[in-house]
């Protein structure tokens, strides 16, 4: 069990590889909707690191929806949140990462 635990922190230390977060990011059409810096249709990836930073659950919340598709509001409309384009646990949670890294705006 010590393994399995220590395993779990070395994942959740890793480095992040910023180059290959904007990627996906920009391969998955994020940029649409969102900025490092500035809010456009969606918030700026600075202040959703603000609004989870220390939170237990924010790697899994953020998961949840970057790959489930949920609804969100744009402009007053609900329309459905775009899935990140990978089936690889280790390049989503490298995004979810690269924004929770970001220092406040």
């Amino acid at each position: 069990m010590t393994g399995l635990c220590l395993a779990a922190a070395l994942t959740a230390n890793a480095a992040v590889d910023e180059d290959a977060a904007r990627a996906l990011a920009k391969k998955s059409d994020c940029f649409k909707c969102h900025t490092v810096d500035q809010k456009k249709d969606g918030p700026a990836y600075r202040e959703v690191a603000k609004k989870y930073r220390g939170k237990a659950d924010a790697e899994a919340k953020l998961y949840t929806h970057v790959t489930t598709s949920p609804k969100v509001k744009i402009d007053g409309e609900e329309e459905n949140h775009q899935m990140v384009k990978s089936k690889v646990d280790a390049e989503i949670y490298n995004l979810i990462r690269f924004i929770l890294s970001l220092p406040n705006p």
